[in-house]
This record gives structure tokens, C-alpha cells and sequence, in this order.
């Protein structure tokens, strides 16, 4: 507008003004500042014509410059509000899901496989950046739970924060995994979730060794240590590798979901009361049963007899596809 404004001047008055008077007269046209005029237009009605449809476009182009950088701002920012407010929404409907406490390395592979699992999941992550990575996962057609089973839902904020605990649903969730980088944080986590909901289930991961005893006294009901799983599984690489090969290609097969699972035995169950060999589990479910726990925490009995009789408490540890066990839990 400026160019253009400055030759009309200039060519209206065929050179006989400057170039930079008729660029100045231009600005403080289409500015309105209202400075004196350094060209007279007053005795041309060409220049009086042209000078009123300068500024009219010139207003016009500023106005629409401003209302679409406003409207791009401000549509933005009430987009992604929108976005929070829909999820809280959603996540606020939930009971009987998974926290997972930070998104890091540890953290994604855990949401990955809870999911994969058929496993309602809220992740928290301070780290913003990492929320279109967990937007990305619950978009995904391949890691998305079918038939609405479960589902990826994620909160930005202070996993430490017990408002942000409330907000990701903790009072009504089954379980919480703290998978923070920091061994104190997830400390703190540990406590203050035990604090919020005491039945819940808490696995929290370590680094230091001398945490671990200290985490369980803060309510942790398992503990992992990612170095010494590490540790363990080179080693089984190297004594028995074909296991661990079957284990691991079991996982992170693209073509099934089988998993080793544990089918807990309920006092309403339609099982309690009856031998194994009766409840026909690899025909109904096609389910292998491996192991049978009297009672969590007991010794397990592995290879269990056909004999054995469920009773309300037993935890039977199975290996079958995750939707066939889900609807032996049921």
C-alpha cells in the first residue's frame, strides 16, 4: 500500500514533488495521523479522489491485517481450552484406570503397553512438548484399544501437585505408576498418592537402591528398578536366549495381542467352587493356565493339577489373547 500510495502521488504530480514527500504522504495518510499535508491535493480534485480511496484500502487492508492476527491468537488459545476442557471432561467419567506419572523413556513404553492391554490410562507430564507425542499415541490406529475398552487420555501439569493427582481422577483410580527420572519425586508421588487413595495399586520406578525400602514405606506396592531388570535380562539373553527370545517377540508382536496375564478368582465368580478341569478354560477362552496363587503373595504352584479346586481369593495366571482374558476377568 505504501509503494503503490507513493507512485500515485508522484505520478499525479508528474515529479514535481519528491519521492520521499510523496512517500511521507502516503504514511500519514494511511496512519490518519493527522500532520499537515506536505503536498497540496487540495487544488487537484484527481489527487483529492485518490488520496480519499488511499486511505479507505489502506484502512481496510490494516483492519483486516489486525483482525486476523487476533482472530489466530485468540482462536488458538480458546482452541486449546477447549481441548483441556474436553479432556478433564472425559477424564472426570473414569473409575478404575491407570495414572502414569511422566512420559519420559520409561514412562511411554508403560502407557504403550497398558493400552495395549485394554487399559484406561491418564498420563501426566509437566514437559509440553510431550503432549503431542501422547496425542499422537491416542490417535493411532495401531496403538488406539478396540471397541472402546480402553483409551489414552493425558494431563499437562506438576505430577507432584495433588490438585493435578485430583484432575487426572486418583481417588477413583485402580492404580498409579510413578515413572519419573527424579528417584525423590517419585517419593514424594508414592506418598501423596497413598495418602489421596489407600486401596489403590502403586508401582513406582528407582534408580538409587537406597530408595527402594523407602518407597515402600511410603506406600509403594512394588517397586521396579529399570538398571536391574536390565542387568537381569542381558544376562538371561546370555543363559537362555531362546526364552527370553519368546518373551520378548510375545510383546511386541504386530500380529496379536498375546499376553501372560493373572485372572483373579471373586467371591461372585461362577468358577469358585470348581476343579480346574470343570471350568474348561482353553476351550471356553482358549486360555493356557501356568500357574495358580492360593492367595496374593503366596507361593505359586506352577503347571497347576487339573484337580485343583478355584477357590474365592485364587489368582490364576494365564497366557491367551488380552480380549479373550478380559472376558474370562468377566
Amino acid at each position: 500500500m505504501i509503494v503503490v500510495g507513493s507512485l500515485g502521488y508522484y505520478i499525479l504530480f508528474q515529479g514535481q514533488e519528491s519521492f520521499l514527500e510523496c512517500v511521507y504522504m502516503t504514511v500519514i495518510s494511511l496512519t490518519t495521523v493527522g500532520y499537515g499535508e506536505v503536498i497540496d491535493v487540495s487544488s487537484r480534485p484527481p489527487a483529492i479522489i485518490y488520496t480519499m480511496v488511499l486511505i479507505l484500502s489502506g484502512m481496510g487492508v490494516l483492519v483486516y491485517a489486525a483482525s486476523s492476527l487476533t482472530a489466530f491468537i485468540v482462536e488458538g488459545h480458546f482452541t486449546g481450552l477447549l481441548r483441556r476442557k474436553h479432556m478433564q471432561n472425559q477424564i472426570n467419567k473414569l473409575s478404575g484406570h491407570c495414572i502414569v506419572c511422566g512420559a519420559g523413556e520409561t514412562g511411554i513404553r508403560v502407557i504403550d503397553e497398558l493400552i495395549k492391554n485394554l487399559s484406561q490410562v491418564v498420563a501426566v507430564d509437566i514437559n509440553p512438548q510431550r503432549m503431542s507425542l501422547l496425542e499422537n499415541i491416542a490417535a493411532s490406529g495401531e496403538r488406539r484399544a478396540k471397541s472402546g475398552d480402553g483409551g489414552l487420555f493425558f494431563l499437562n501439569g506438576d505430577a507432584t501437585d495433588d490438585q493435578v493427582l485430583e484432575s487426572a481422577g486418583i481417588t477413583k483410580a485402580a492404580g498409579l505408576v510413578a515413572a519419573l527420572p527424579s528417584d525423590k519425586e517419585n517419593l514424594y508421588i508414592t506418598m501423596s498418592a497413598r495418602m489421596l487413595n489407600p486401596t489403590m495399586r502403586i508401582v513406582s520406578k528407582f534408580v538409587d537402591i537406597g530408595i527402594e525400602p523407602k518407597l515402600r514405606k511410603a506406600g509403594a506396592n512394588s517397586v521396579v528398578s529399570p538398571t536391574l531388570i536390565g542387568g537381569l535380562r542381558i544376562a538371561s539373553e546370555m543363559i537362555r536366549p531362546s526364552a527370553v527370545d519368546f518373551l520378548d517377540k510375545m510383546i511386541r508382536s504386530a500380529r496379536g495381542t498375546l499376553r501372560i496375564e493373572e485372572v483373579p478368582i471373586k467371591q461372585d465368580s461362577r468358577l469358585a467352587g470348581k476343579k480346574l478341569a470343570e471350568c474348561n478354560l482353553p476351550q471356553k477362552y482358549n486360555l493356557m493356565v501356568l500357574a495358580v496363587e492360593p492367595t496374593r503373595g503366596a507361593p505359586m504352584e506352577f503347571n497347576p493339577d487339573q484337580e485343583v479346586t478355584l477357590d474365592p481369593g485364587m489368582i490364576l495366571v494365564v497366557m491367551g489373547e488380552v480380549h479373550d482374558i478380559k472376558r474370562a476377568r468377566e
